[in-house]
């Protein structure tokens, strides 16, 4: 099959027509991958920000359809169209038994590179082939354990449907789930890339009183805004703690704040901008290079301050991937909104350069 690979960090991915997927296993399928949206943790990983093993196949914002099923698959049938997630829920480890279906053994993956066995499934000339973020969706084919990929309805279009796979889980459930705003609370969004445009979507039905947002990028502010934000601050103009403040009663600081951009300085800020028993939730991964320093870490002690982890919004995949669709489907949800570009598989690096550009929102891979 075709398929884009990351064979060294800071390099260009080559794409391949020579890759080997395995048949689905015990409890997987196969899925035809239609469309798979470009996010930063790809290019965290492309640009050796992160880590990984190499050679490696990224991708894991998509959606496609299934073509085989292995033994004892049970929830899919071949042509049924699914959306993929990074971390499927087995509903049997402990964090699932616990209800932190994102924080499932199966979700280690992420860092692995491999399904939970230890294997890839993915080869290309006798060697090993690893499957990036849990799905290695930048390929034609994807083998996935059956929660891992979630049945929507079929007159749903797969390209737009895809950005539900990642930013729109990871952002509106970050506010739904992980945070629980609650109606008429104040919150702060910084970085308004696919996920920070989902937080807003997500405040917006939440019934967030004010949802504040700062993004360097004009069109960005522009897009928040018409997607629910209340007010939109330039941090390269405007002081962003001070205007958080005065965009509050009394002044006091915003009930929640939440760094989708995925760094260190955003995360010290929210702390910042919070009221009195406040929260900032960290949405987006700051690089390992780039480690949270707070210099007066009892300010947090005395006002009562908490910073939330947040990995995929908190997700079920398996309820809120529906679920995020139906919202969609009745115009409680723009996913088309953040769609700003759509580039065949042979454009991939041209998608890379998007996001590091900051040029329009997501980016669709046409696989």
């Amino acid at each position: 099959m075709r398929a884009a690979v990351l064979e060294e960090a800071g390099q260009p991915l080559v794409v391949h027509d020579d890759v080997e997927a395995d048949e689905p296993r015990l409890g997987e399928v196969a899925v035809r991958v239609s469309h798979c949206g470009v996010c930063h943790s790809d290019l965290s990983l492309v640009d050796g920000v992160m880590p990984s093993l190499l050679p490696i196949v990224l991708g894991h914002e998509a959606a496609g359809v299934v073509e085989a099923v292995g033994p004892g698959v049970t929830l899919l049938e071949v042509g049924d169209h699914v959306v993929l997630t990074p971390c499927p829920p087995c509903g049997a480890c402990p964090w699932c038994i616990r209800g932190q279906w994102s924080l499932c053994v199966n979700a280690d993956a992420l860092m692995t590179s491999t399904h939970p066995d230890g294997g890839t499934r993915l080869s290309r000339r006798g060697e090993t082939v690893y499957r990036g973020l849990a799905v290695a969706a930048f390929a034609e084919t994807v083998i996935i354990q059956q929660t891992g990929a979630v049945k929507i309805p079929k007159d749903v279009p797969l390209d737009v449907a895809c950005v539900v796979g990642c930013a729109v889980q990871t952002g509106v459930g970050a506010v739904l789930n992980t945070a629980g705003v609650a109606e008429g609370d104040t919150v702060l969004v910084m970085g308004l890339g696919g996920v920070g445009l989902s937080v807003v979507q997500g405040a917006r039905l939440a019934g967030a009183s004010r949802i504040i947002v700062s993004d360097p990028v004009a069109d960005r502010r522009q897009r928040a805004l018409a997607l629910g934000a209340t007010d939109a601050v330039d941090p390269t103009t405007e002081d962003l703690l001070t205007a958080a403040r005065d965009l509050t009663d009394g002044g006091i600081g915003v009930d929640w704040a939440f760094d989708a951009a995925g760094r260190s300085s955003l995360i010290c800020t929210g702390l910042d901008a919070t009221r009195k028993g406040g929260t900032t939730v960290m949405v987006g991964v700051p690089p390992l290079d780039d480690p949270l320093v707070y210099p007066l870490p009892a300010i947090l002690a005395v006002a009562g301050k908490s910073l939330l982890g947040c990995i995929l919004g908190s997700c079920n995949s398996l309820r809120d991937i529906p679920r995020m669709i139906g919202l969609a489907q009745t115009g409680q949800l723009n996913l088309e909104a953040l769609i700003t570009a759509r580039r065949p598989l042979a454009d991939i690096n041209l998608a890379f350069e998007d996001l590091r550009t900051a040029t329009g929102v997501r980016t669709v891979i046409e696989i």
